[in-house]
């Protein structure tokens, strides 16, 4: 690498590149030359733009992907290993939280797509994440346990309600690496596709879900959050006033318009 991309360096352009794809927001990890390791800036980066995506009405479904050849080598531990280690927040005050750990929390659906490596803090996004694909041939691994620390980005608390107790601690104990077949297998992605189609199938996936209407997206989001922090009656006792409201707005109108007249909705998420 001669540390320039388009004459701006490595070191001045953005971890995190957004496109526009309608009403889907992509972002994309680039810092490629560096395997996408996460640094304090990547990291404060991604909760930035995960905190505009949801504040902007026009957006409904966002896609998070990576440039280069692997989605992440992990953390870059040399840089935050010491923040941590003294307490320092990962992100920024007020900005949605990209592990969905604390509040404030995402609203809006993030369809994940990772390919190469996959690593620790890569495995914690995808747990955090809503629809999760990854390219035949990724290789995938929650290691921190080889380097005599533990996985603090929800994997302890994820991985074994989406793989099962045992699934979960065939991984997390032994810090082996994994691929995308037992991957799917274990129920951490959804989809296994050829590496030259990842993209375009995440992308694919993000415009269907852009398309529904956008409360009752959030509110499928919001109720199946609450049963997995909140435990099962919580999300019960909310399905019917939810639903309630779902009820008395101009989408399900427009739902039920669209069903009488045999189309698609046109939805506004009003």
């Amino acid at each position: 690498m001669d540390g320039q991309t388009s004459g701006v360096t490595t070191v001045d352009r953005p971890r995190i590149r957004t496109e526009v794809h309608g009403a889907v927001l992509l972002l994309v990890l680039d810092r490629a030359e560096k395997r996408n390791a996460f640094d304090l800036r990547m990291l404060r980066e991604l909760a930035e733009t995960l905190t505009r995506y949801e504040a902007d009405d026009a957006l409904r479904c966002a896609v998070l992907a990576a440039d280069g050849e692997h989605f992440t080598a992990g953390l870059d531990l040399a840089e935050v290993g010491p923040a941590v280690a003294d307490g320092a927040p990962l992100f920024p005050e007020g900005s949605v939280d990209p592990l969905s750990m604390r509040p404030p929390l995402r609203r809006k659906p993030l369809i994940m797509a990772v390919q190469g490596w996959c690593l620790t803090i890569g495995i914690e996004l995808l747990l955090a994440a809503d629809i999760r694909l990854a390219a035949s041939g990724t290789r995938l691994g929650q290691i921190e346990i080889n380097r005599g620390i533990f996985p603090f980005g929800g994997a302890t608390v994820r991985l074994p309600q989406v793989a099962g107790w045992g699934n979960a601690m065939r991984w997390l104990l032994t810090g082996d690496v994994f691929d995308a077949e037992e991957a799917h297998r274990i129920g951490l992605v959804q989809e296994v596709v050829p590496a030259e189609s990842l993209r375009e199938r995440a992308l694919e996936l993000a415009a269907t879900v852009a398309k529904r209407a956008p409360l009752g997206v959030q509110a499928t989001l919001a109720s199946a959050a609450q049963a997995e922090m909140q435990g099962q009656q919580a999300a019960i006792d909310g399905l019917l006033p939810t639903a309630m409201k779902l009820m008395a707005s101009e989408d399900a109108a427009e739902g039920l318009r669209s069903f009488v007249e045999r189309r698609d909705g046109v939805f506004t998420g009003r």
